[in-house]
């Protein structure tokens, strides 16, 4: 036996909220283990083919697929739910896809000559009827108390991509064509009420592939609702990796690696109304799997680094709780999750993922239980926010503190916060909790008046929801300043030169400001020519003074709608 058990992610994240363009940054540090455990075993494959879960006798069948060769040997390792190796199925020739009878008690098996059945109880071989040669590696699927797999001839492994499949089945001990066919790897999925879902992998002879869905319950499969995904211009293709149905056939997951998880209704394959939010940056859609109550979906990613490979989540897509995030990177965990690499125990309180290393020669099997238990979040004390006095325009820290029941995190917690004023409430997104449990919501509120900020918490699969509180800051306008250099000492003869910088915070003017300036002497006060601020701020006033002795010169602004008004004085004495 080789396993290893920890709790939690294998690589917390830290995360970090910034507000562009003010050089605020509110960062996370890696937080502790999630109520989440995992269950690692190193499998002896160097190749992976199939995977299957039988809950009634809590043992987990995987397939090595050593395809390539008609001498290759076959085997299935044999894994109790608590990850312990217990037995290896060893086959003649390669073995490539694997499927239980509707009651777990017959594990059917695709060898390269023959559809070989097996008692899940014993392991010993109940019948293993010849079939049509497979070089390339099979599905396999149940519906109708019968098995159903593909067929590829191919020369080489080369041709397998484009190699014509044939979907066959078996009856009365023989094997029997359906009739059904075309180029490629055709995937099998299968539903309750004995249906199960074909669907084609992208290659050069099937540029646009197809999804079906099939009755499988008569003599013969009947295709149902079927569907091709590109538009008009050939684009949006579907890049086929691996398909779930969900526990009551309504829904039917896709991990397509052009766009993500899409999510169809089973009736007419039409895109759901609701989808599910798209992986993180970075992550290929590899594999997805309902839950056997229908209370969660794994969906597992191709991704390197920090990005996490595997999301468990709920399984309705309008549910909006934070899923819990595992990273594979390294030896002990293998690197990526592999298509068509989960399933999930009857009862949801088990996954079973295989990840494979970035050169897919070494597998490993996970066995993850979500937390059974939720805890409860709350709010304490109120909200403050700095700068004291909010202005347009400006940067504003909103402070709040959160606690919660249960272990701590795997991943930091995230607020989300909310903005009402007079244009209506906005979304200001989600914000992270840190291990003291304070957060920061960042804003840069852009209209006078009150705005009322609002915090709550979504809840994850290990935290219930929780309101929280909230607070009305009065946003006023931005300071503006002028700030001007002038001589002492001038004449009337050579004139008076006075610089001065202006500047106004908060949002940006529509235009260079345009001063106002004044002058006073001892004949009485007048209005110069205006001066308009250059793209650096700066300004020069020229004047020649029309009387000696002390004249004060006053540069304003009168600010506009998010700003206030400037105003600065300087007084030169004026000689002859």
């Amino acid at each position: 036996m080789n396993t290893a058990h920890r709790s939690g992610r294998l690589a917390a994240t830290v995360l970090a909220a910034v507000l562009a363009g003010t050089g605020l940054t509110v960062a996370a540090a890696p937080a502790a283990h999630a109520a989440a455990s995992d269950t690692v075993a190193k499998l002896p494959f160097t190749s992976y083919s199939a995977l299957a879960v039988d809950s009634v006798h809590e043992r987990i069948f995987l397939a090595d697929a050593d395809v390539g060769s008609h001498a290759n040997y076959g085997q299935i390792a044999v894994y109790t739910f608590q990850g312990e190796r217990i037995s290896t199925i060893h086959t003649t020739y390669h073995v490539s896809g694997l499927a239980l009878s509707a009651d777990a008690s017959t594990l059917y098996v695709g060898e390269r000559y023959r559809i070989s059945a097996y008692d899940t109880a014993t392991l010993a071989i109940k019948s293993a009827p010849s079939v049509p040669s497979d070089q390339c590696g099979r599905e396999v699927v149940v519906a109708g108390g019968k098995p159903y797999y593909t067929s590829q001839w191919a020369d080489n492994l080369t041709q397998c991509a484009t190699a014509a499949s044939t979907l066959d089945t078996v009856v009365n001990g023989g094997w029997q064509r359906t009739g059904w066919n075309d180029s490629g790897k055709l995937l099998l999925e299968g539903g309750p009420n004995d249906t199960f879902v074909m669907g084609q992998g992208l290659n050069s002879a099937a540029p646009d592939p197809f999804l079906s869905v099939f009755d499988g319950s008569g003599e013969t499969p009947v295709r149902g609702a079927t569907r091709r995904f590109a538009d008009d211009a050939g684009q949006g293709a579907l890049d086929l990796k691996d398909i779930a149905v969900s526990p009551d056939g309504a829904k039917v997951a896709l991990a397509d690696a052009k766009t993500g998880t899409r999510l169809l209704n089973t009736s007419d394959l039409s895109d759901a109304s609701t989808g599910y939010q798209p992986l993180p940056a970075g992550a290929t859609a590899a594999s997805v799997a309902f839950s056997g109550d229908g209370t969660y979906l794994a969906r597992g990613a191709s991704a390197t680094g920090a990005t996490p490979d595997l999301l468990v989540q709920p399984a309705d897509p309008g549910d909006a709780t934070a899923p819990l995030e595992f990273v594979f990177e390294g030896s002990q965990d293998g690197d990526r999750v592999v298509p068509r690499g989960m399933e999930w125990s009857a009862d949801g309180s088990r996954l079973f993922a295989v990840t494979t290393n970035a050169t897919g020669g070494q597998y490993w099997l996970h066995i993850i239980q979500p937390p059974a238990v939720q805890y409860d979040v709350r709010f304490t004390g109120g909200l403050t926010h700095s700068p004291a006095q909010a202005v347009a325009g400006e940067p504003l820290a909103v402070r709040g503190k959160l606690e919660w029941d249960g272990p701590a995190p795997g991943r930091p917690l995230q607020v989300t916060a909310s903005r009402t004023d007079a244009a209506g409430t906005h979304d200001l997104g989600t914000f992270p909790v840190k291990e003291d449990g304070s957060y920061t919501v960042l804003d840069e509120p852009g209209l006078l008046g009150d705005a009322t900020y609002r915090v709550s918490f979504l809840g994850d699969l290990t935290h219930r929801p929780a309101d929280g509180p909230s607070t009305t800051v009065t946003v006023g306008k931005a300071p503006a300043s002028i700030a001007l250099t002038a001589p002492a000492e001038a004449s009337m003869s050579s004139g008076v030169e006075i610089t001065g910088t202006f500047t106004a915070q908060g949002r940006a003017l529509p235009d260079r400001a345009v001063l106002k300036v004044e002058r006073t002497d001892r004949l009485g006060s007048g209005t110069l020519s205006s001066v308009t601020v250059g793209a650096d701020g700066t300004f020069t006033v020229n004047d020649i003074p029309r009387a000696r002795r002390d004249v004060t010169y006053t540069v304003s602004w009168p600010g506009d709608d998010l700003h206030l008004g400037a105003s600065a004085s300087a007084t030169v004495h004026v000689t002859r």
